[in-house]
């Protein structure tokens, strides 16, 4: 890989500013909130898992815990189910609760073990009632 003289100095510049949290973490495990919106636009799904298998390459070790809001509303849309919000929070009746699991545990969790792995990681995905 050959960088030019001012992408030498931007990566120089970055590690530069991420040496005190890779001292301070190191070792450590840390929990990462992933926001459903946030896994809507491919750069950004990218620049996470390539941050999360930095974190590992440095010695800290990220546990990722995710939402999936817009991937649930989307799929009860195609299955002509109206999400119901009160206050903000998602009304779940058993039904809704069935798509929920199957998107999050399902469809949101392999494709974030997939981009990790596929970016050098090796993730596991878990939910909730795996431990059941």
């Amino acid at each position: 890989m050959s960088l030019t003289p001012e992408a030498a100095s931007n990566v120089a510049h970055v590690l530069t500013e991420a040496l005190p949290y890779i001292q301070r973490f190191r070792g450590r495990t840390i929990v990462i909130k992933y926001g459903g919106n946030a896994m809507t636009e491919d750069e950004l799904k990218r620049g996470f898992a390539r941050d999360v298998v930095l974190m590992k390459l440095v010695g800290i070790n990220p546990v990722v815990v995710h939402g999936g809001g817009p991937q649930i509303g989307t799929l009860l849309g195609r299955l002509g189910k109206e999400s119901e919000f009160i206050n903000g929070m998602r009304v779940t009746d058993r039904e809704t609760m069935d798509v929920v699991e199957m998107v999050l545990g399902g469809l949101v969790n392999k494709e974030i073990v997939n981009l990790i792995n596929r970016h050098g990681g090796s993730a596991v995905g878990l939910t909730g009632k795996d431990g059941d």
